[in-house]
């Protein structure tokens, strides 16, 4: 049975916060008792280095990493633990595309597509791409909180936004600020109607931890989400790639462990997804971030989204009540359109005030443009 108070008793912070009512797990999440433990056993019961050591603890530590890639890849749909990549964090592993995949295929007149309501991740490094290669970089505008791609049926339409010359598109799967949930299925469907060739990548760090993500069900390329946004350690990001393009994407950075063979002349790389993580990796925050899944699926992501709605819909109502006119809920009103994310503005309080005023009480909520200053500029 789903409990919340039982729940709450699985997070240790609250043995020393235990009015904290923290509302900022869209900036990270707090960590429930056995993913610190996860974390402890890595490093009092075998804390050695991966893929290198021929000995028991360095043997049971590269298996336990590598079981974590396998449930990673089972908790997304992957068909294989080898499209799964750990990087530090979803920026980084965006980076990574564009470093690789972007330099590669972008030449000076081709079209890259994101939208306003993206976090800065996924925003400027595409941004930077499209500048250093002379792209057109493009931005899909919004309308009532929700993507401006709608055709007068309710249907995706993107005969305006995607051409033949469009190259990639990137798009968050649930926006950081309003909430909005948004089609992602159905937009890689119409966009790949417009170009078949088009790489499409998924910001999925603020659905992941919220709502079933099915990485063949919505139809992309790539998606990136980070451990630490879903009750994981921080320092740890995962990278979903189709096998066929891991194959053919360069390493993104050199070193240990991301090597077939090195010689005087010429140096060959390891096969995916190892090809991609050169150096000793957070050993400790991988490991900990399958203890992280497997207590989100004991809860079960349904019951997470279902509580999640409700809150949502409890606090909007609330605010209604009490602010009236001088609040401006940002995020659209349907239920099945939006996450658990509220954000908003009160006439004439700055939102550092709220924050501070907020904190006295022991209320965690976040202050300022969240990383999203071009949504913000849009919302003015």
């Amino acid at each position: 049975m789903f409990d919340p108070k039982k729940i709450k008793k699985d997070f240790p912070i609250y043995n020393q916060h235990p009015n904290l009512v923290y509302l900022d797990s869209g900036a990270t999440s707090l960590k429930p008792r056995v993913v610190v433990e996860k974390i402890t056993e890595y490093y009092n019961q075998y804390s050695a280095n991966i893929h290198r050591g021929i000995y028991q603890i360095s043997e049971l530590a590269s298996l336990e990493y590598e079981e974590t890639r396998s449930v990673v890849a089972t908790f997304i749909g992957a068909d294989s633990p080898s499209e799964i990549v750990f990087t530090r964090n979803s920026t980084e592993s965006i980076n990574l595309i564009a470093s690789t995949v972007g330099q590669d295929i972008i030449e000076s007149g081709d079209e890259i597509v994101t939208s306003i309501m993206e976090h800065h991740s996924n925003f400027v490094p595409w941004q930077q791409l499209a500048f250093s290669k002379g792209a057109d970089f493009k931005v899909i505008n919004i309308e009532n909180y929700e993507l401006r791609i709608m055709d007068d049926k309710s249907k995706v339409d993107l005969s305006d936004i995607v051409t033949k010359k469009t190259k990639i598109l990137a798009l968050t799967l649930v926006s950081n600020v309003l909430g909005t949930i948004n089609p992602i299925k159905e937009i890689s469907q119409a966009a790949r109607k417009m170009n078949p060739n088009i790489i499409i990548v998924v910001d999925a760090a603020q659905a992941v931890p919220h709502m079933l993500v099915d990485v063949k069900n919505l139809g992309c390329d790539f998606l990136v989400f980070s451990s630490h946004k879903m009750f994981g350690p921080t320092g740890v990001g995962v990278l979903w790639g189709k096998a066929n393009l891991l194959k053919k994407m360069d390493p993104y950075q050199y070193g240990g462990d991301m090597i077939d063979i090195v010689s005087l002349e010429k140096t060959t790389f390891a096969e995916p997804p190892h090809r991609f993580e050169a150096g000793t990796p957070n050993i400790a925050g991988v490991i900990g971030l399958k203890a992280a899944i497997r207590y989100i699926k004991n809860i079960g992501i349904e019951n997470i989204k279902i509580h999640e709605n409700k809150l949502a819909n409890l606090a909007i109502a609330k605010l209604d009540k009490a602010f009236g006119e001088k609040i401006r809920i940002l995020g659209p009103k349907a239920d099945l359109n939006r996450s658990g994310i509220i954000s908003f503005t009160i006439n004439g309080v700055h939102p550092h005030d709220i924050a501070q005023i907020c904190d006295e009480e022991q209320l965690a909520v976040r202050a300022g443009h969240h990383c999203a200053m071009p949504l913000h500029t849009c919302l003015n």
